[in-house]
């Protein structure tokens, strides 16, 4: 028999939190383009049955799993006033960048594709001050 071992993706630690911040952003970016799909079939039904316009759908309607991930991961990091302040930091400049990215997109594409943008930029940097921003302040009270 051989003896294999397997790899398990993406990794987690042992609270349950995604352990590197390339499985953070990497199933965070699936769970969007799942998301995005999603709403792409929603789009073409909606059209063909001529209830509405292709891409007049918000495209922020594809971080539905992105968010549901950034919940989980709030709850694995346990209490603490720590995950907090960084959820709620996180929360704040994702959003600031997410509108400005779907602002400066809205005057070139139609709705969908810049809240596909918003979407994006939302969840790259929640991403980013999530995994680093909680580290670094778990680093500092131990």
């Amino acid at each position: 028999m051989t003896d294999t071992k397997s790899e398990r993706r993406p990794r987690r630690d042992p609270s349950g939190r995604l352990a590197t911040i390339g499985d953070l952003i990497g199933t965070a970016l699936a769970g969007l383009v799942t998301g995005a799909v999603l709403l792409l079939i929603l789009e073409a039904i909606l059209s063909l049955t001529r209830v509405s316009d292709f891409g007049d759908t918000s495209g922020w309607l594809a971080i539905i799993l992105p968010v549901w991930l950034f919940v989980e991961e709030f709850r694995a990091e346990g209490f603490g006033a720590s995950r907090v302040v960084v959820a709620l930091l996180g929360i704040g400049f994702a959003v600031a960048a997410g509108m400005t990215v779907a602002g400066l997109a809205a005057s070139q594409f139609p709705t969908l594709v810049s809240g596909l943008a918003g979407a994006a930029g939302f969840t790259v940097v929640y991403c980013l001050i999530w995994f680093y921003g909680l580290r670094w302040l778990n680093d500092r009270t131990s």
